[in-house]
């Protein structure tokens, strides 16, 4: 199965508030409100760190839930904030220029 990797949308204003992630998407004004699993994510998409490291280093270390089933819920929650442009995926790393190599 190959990597996938995610990074921060370029066009989005955040700000935390207590452990989440208020975010909004600067293209269209839609405001994301993510809870505490999402801002783990959301705060660790460097573009570089495949996404099933992060689940495993982030979310499982922080919470008691098996890393098959975070990584299920963790593809589906970027798919979702990269349809609004707060997460770009790909199947290769996004270095901080953009490009995919």
């Amino acid at each position: 199965m190959a990597e996938t990797y995610i990074a921060r949308g370029n066009a989005v204003a955040a700000r935390a508030i207590g452990g989440e992630m208020m975010i909004m998407a600067v293209n269209d004004s839609t405001v994301y409100a993510l809870d505490e699993v999402a801002t783990l994510i959301w705060k660790a998409a460097d573009g570089v760190t495949p996404l099933e490291r992060i689940v495993r280093q982030t979310v499982c270390e922080a919470y008691e839930v098996s890393p098959e089933t975070a990584l299920l819920d963790a593809e589906e929650l970027c798919g979702q904030l990269a349809q609004g442009g707060i997460l770009v995926t790909s199947k290769q790393p996004i270095h901080g220029d953009g490009t995919r190599k």
